[in-house]
């Protein structure tokens, strides 16, 4: 007998690959002829890079970045051949800050830029990135800040690139930005449809589990829906640019990114169809 087990991560409590481990022990208990084939899998959230990883055998590597609060560290990436895959929440997931410091308008992205110019330098065409279960709101402006962008206020003061200088953004320079090649596809495993601003949007749907509190939901919202106005109104009506925080919205805008389905590309990476094709059960 065909077992395939495929389960998601469990949210902060167990990886993908271990999950399938757990449930591989208890059939084995119950059906010791049983064979199983582990095929953890990814929606786009924590997890799907590993998954991926795990069945592809890619390799793993690091890059030096900055960190969720301005520090350097080395944020994990995969890769094989001129393909590479990362999550964000490498950098700023929701289960690497304490909770003590959960404030999705403090924390920082720029990261994430920096390692998609380093991913270009190191000849990498396709880049997949997870954007899920993120600890922070910053509408995408910290992407934009690791490409080279800055921002200013109504003084000529240069600001931080975190979601609270929404609130006073008057000017955008672009002259450190570098742009991303024509050759190069960014694609977003997305484990989510919500739009970018709004009552469905990411603050008012993921703001409190991040730590904001609701009374500022209003004011947030509206600071990134008045930026986008600005930069790109069109993204307001995207689908799917809400996913962290509006991490998916700063890709698309200034990292020339497309949005597609985390699961579904997860499945294709890993071949999964052809994988079960004669499986007796899926799990």
């Amino acid at each position: 007998m065909k077992i395939v087990i495929a389960p998601d991560s469990f949210k902060e409590s167990l990886p993908a690959s271990e999950v399938a481990k757990a449930i591989k022990r208890g059939l084995k208990k119950a059906l010791p002829e049983s064979k199983c084939l582990l095929l953890p899998v990814g929606d786009g959230g924590e997890g799907t890079v590993d998954a991926i990883k795990n069945s592809l055998g890619l390799v793993e590597k690091t890059a030096l970045v900055t960190g969720s609060f301005g520090d350097e560290i080395q944020m994990t990436y995969v890769q094989k051949g001129k393909l590479a895959l990362f999550e964000v929440a490498d950098l700023v997931g929701l289960a690497k800050i304490p909770v003590e410091k959960r404030n999705p308008l403090k924390i920082q992205t720029k990261g994430i830029g920096q390692l998609i110019l380093h991913l270009i330098e190191q000849g990498m065409k396709e880049i997949y990135i997870g954007v899920g279960g993120t600890s922070t709101n910053d509408g995408g402006i910290g992407i934009a800040s690791g490409l080279g962008y800055q921002f200013y206020d109504k003084n000529g003061d240069e600001l931080l690139a975190i979601g609270q200088s929404l609130f006073e953004i008057t000017d955008i320079s672009k002259e450190k930005v570098i742009s991303i090649p024509s050759g190069v596809r960014i694609k977003i495993l997305a484990d989510v449809t919500n739009p970018l601003c709004g009552t469905h949007g990411a603050t008012y749907t993921f703001g409190k589990q991040k730590g904001l509190e609701p009374a500022k939901f209003q004011d947030v919202d509206i600071a990134i829906e008045n930026f986008y106005h600005k930069v790109a109104p069109e993204i307001l009506k995207l689908e799917g640019s809400g996913a962290g925080g509006g991490i998916a919205a700063g890709l698309c805008v200034f990292a020339d990114a497309e949005i597609v389905s985390g699961i579904q590309t997860c499945l294709d990476l890993i071949n999964f169809d052809q994988k079960i094709t004669d499986a007796d059960l899926v799990i």
